[in-house]
């Protein structure tokens, strides 16, 4: 594979990222919602949280695609606004989940928790590997850190599934909060690690790229 469909494969990874969240986060939501799942709820904001992330990796593909431009404004900034989104979330995670522990609230059903965090687990492995290797190719350490971001997302996959299976099969007390206080301490992280992306730590502010037009 050129240099020029590689790029365009890159593309493709950061539209799908972007729509893929937002569909997801769209029904993570309404059926948490539905369900009084709070982890499940959680998860599909941390969706919305990631889509601010994959926009800036989208914008930052189209403006290598062209020619290279150190700048890197907009993804600075959409990763700020990405820092602030997963604060917000795991505060609002974080005391929810407490709540729901004190009053002893439990969740109608966590069977739409499995089956949306296997798919998700499914999609983000694929995700993983292929940004990675696209990420390689073209010696971007931004999209190469984008990749390994989409391991924080399989983690997050995996604390739904273990909550919402532990709950189904089981019916433990308190694990859908804890599940969710345990997505409230990733988001956190993920915040943390937004934040110094945009302060040029651990991304691509200063990238080692190959122009696409090859």
């Amino acid at each position: 594979m050129d240099d020029k469909k590689l790029w365009n494969f890159a593309l493709f990874l950061a539209v799908f990222t972007v729509f893929y969240n937002i569909a997801e986060g769209v029904i993570a939501v309404w059926l948490g919602y539905a369900d009084d799942t709070l982890s499940l709820f959680g998860f599909g904001l941390d969706s919305f949280a990631e889509c601010f992330s994959g926009i800036g990796i989208w914008h930052l593909v189209i403006r290598q695609k062209k020619s290279f431009d150190e700048s890197g404004r907009f993804e600075r900034n959409a990763l700020k606004i990405t820092g602030f989104s997963f604060y917000i979330l795991a505060a609002v995670l974080l005391i929810t989940g407490i709540i729901n522990i004190i009053e002893g609230k439990q969740p109608e059903s966590t069977f739409w928790g499995i089956v949306i965090s296997v798919i998700s687990l499914l999609i983000m492995w694929a995700l993983l590997k292929s940004k990675i290797y696209v990420g390689t190719r073209l010696k971007s350490d931004a999209m190469i850190a984008d990749g390994n971001c989409t391991k924080t997302c399989m983690y997050m996959s995996v604390i739904l599934l273990s909550s919402s299976l532990l709950y189904e099969v089981f019916n433990l007390m308190y694990i859908d909060a804890i599940g969710a206080i345990g997505l409230a301490l990733y988001s956190f992280k993920e915040g943390k690690e937004s934040f110094e992306k945009a302060k040029g730590k651990a991304c691509g502010c200063h990238i080692r790229t190959v122009k696409g037009e090859g």
